[in-house]
């Protein structure tokens, strides 16, 4: 991720390890190194909890005495944005506001836990930042060179041509969404396996929304739900904000623990349980037909609905098994999206679910949108209807496959592990060191990293992280990380 500000940008020049900061510039190396670590604290790059360089690190990394970094942080230290702690260091402070009322203060020596919804949101802002010369590892999405405008923008004016723009834009559209956009998906999940009528789809603004739509409607604050662990970062964050309790079941190669999962059915009776079946986030594994049957078995007995999150679908093999497929919706709620391989700011998703549960989803979904934006919608539809988004998909899975073996080369040759068989979009690694320390560590040259610790549902130190294939191709970035690793 590059720095937001020109200034900053030309102070680094864009090569990893460059000093960021100018003798010469107008404000002091003091000042200088102050507004830097200020910056990536106000956006919340810099999760509350996190524990700042050694002032030895920090000043070796910057070419600057020990007493500039002194100075540097006293300075955070006075404007509230860290703690110091004796014989530890310097921690990012918890903003007035966001702790809970029961929460240990800032110096406990038991708060360098950062609450997870801080290190959620740390990830995405940074995929929300510029785009700079570097790629950015732990991106959650494509690079945007590998979409095609060129079918998005003809699809657009296709949909919008003459007097059909004002047809869609001028009143709301159908509170379910738009029905030639259900109507094609409806056609697309018969390549799963999976057989939804177009009443029983209801598009949203994305797929996280669409879990969103259905955490809102079936559960309330306090409620146990079950997830993959490690999992997807945003829907821990998403679920304990909305009250929720979070039980984590281990997630292996072939899917979830079910010994652990019957577990926990029996002792807190869940409701819902929310999961990735193909190409989970962020191990890329997918779920096996075996471990799918046994799973269906539990959920029946213990009366458990299931949300199936297929946000990647595009990007794997249809024949793969879903849980919707072999349960014929019947307690299973499929969820999915565009934004993972056409186009991530449309923000077009939907949800499949059984007939007795539509019209609930619905109500919910005029509580928080109304209806979604039927332009986007068609254009999605006219993607699905004439190919396109097929055809993008393929060419984008060739690509893949080959960005696959080259970031597996590399990684494997900066002296790293896969810790689950590389697949799909993502690789789970073990680096051998603190991943979060290595993030701090490489985010100061500008590499954005995914630490493993944001895939688990309770913080916790971990050697692993999440990278993103087609963005770890640059033999620049594992150079990086080796010459990072002996100092975290």
């Amino acid at each position: 991720m590059q720095p937001t500000h020109p200034e900053r940008a030309a102070l680094d020049g864009g090569a990893p390890g460059t000093p960021l900061l100018a003798r010469h510039a107008d404000k002091t190396l003091t000042q200088q190194l102050y507004a830097r670590f200020a910056e990536r604290i106000h956006e919340r790059l810099l999760a509350p909890g996190t524990r700042l360089p050694s002032v030895r690190e920090c000043a070796r990394r910057h070419g600057v005495s020990p007493h500039t970094v002194v100075a540097a942080y006293d300075q955070l230290l006075a404007q509230g944005l860290v703690v110091a702690r004796k014989q530890r260091g310097f921690f990012v402070r918890e903003p007035a506001g966001n702790a809970p009322a029961n929460a240990p203060s800032a110096d406990s020596a038991h708060s360098t836990k950062a609450p997870l919804p801080n290190s959620a949101t740390m990830l995405i802002r940074g995929m929300f930042q510029p785009p700079g010369t570097q790629p950015m590892p732990g991106l959650g999405t494509l690079p945007m060179e590998w979409l095609d405008l060129a079918v998005l923008s003809s699809a657009l004016r296709r949909v919008s041509a003459g007097s059909r723009l004002g047809a869609l834009a001028l009143r709301y559209g159908d509170p379910a969404g738009d029905l030639r956009l259900r109507n094609a998906l409806a056609t697309r999940l018969t390549d799963h396996g999976v057989h939804a009528a177009p009443s029983q789809i209801v598009t949203t603004i994305g797929a996280t929304h669409a879990l969103d739509v259905v955490t809102r409607t079936l559960l309330r604050a306090g409620d146990p739900v079950l997830v993959d662990e490690p999992g997807w970062s945003v829907e821990y964050a998403r679920l304990q904000a909305l009250g929720m309790r979070v039980l984590p079941v281990p997630r292996g190669a072939d899917g979830p623990d079910l010994a652990v999962m019957e577990q926990l059915l029996r002792s807190h009776r869940p409701r819902l349980y929310v999961t990735v079946s193909v190409l989970h986030n962020p191990t890329g594994a997918s779920l096996s037909l075996g471990n799918a049957h046994r799973l269906l078995k539990l959920a029946q007995a213990h009366d458990l609905l299931i949300v199936e999150d297929d946000t990647y679908a595009h990007l794997a093999p249809a024949y793969l098994p879903r849980l919707a497929a072999l349960d014929g919706l019947e307690r299973t709620i499929y969820v999915s999206g565009f934004s993972k391989i056409l186009v991530p700011n449309w923000r077009v998703g939907f949800l499949a679910a059984p007939v007795t549960l539509v019209e609930r989803f619905i109500d919910s979904k005029l509580l928080s949108t109304l209806t979604t934006p039927s332009v986007t919608e068609q254009a999605i539809a006219l993607c699905l209807e004439q190919g396109a988004l097929r055809r993008h998909a393929e060419r984008v899975a060739v690509k893949l496959d080959a960005a696959r073996v080259r970031s597996v080369r590399l990684a494997e040759a900066a002296g790293c592990r896969f810790a689950a068989t590389p697949r799909g979009l993502f690789g789970w690694v073990d680096v051998g060191v603190d991943t979060e320390r290595l993030a701090q560590l490489m985010l100061e040259d500008g590499w954005l990293l995914a630490p493993g610790a944001l895939f688990h549902a309770t913080h916790r130190p971990t050697t692993l992280m999440r990278i993103n294939f087609a963005t770890t191709q640059d033999g620049r970035f594992w150079r990086a990380l080796e010459q990072a690793r002996p100092h975290v």
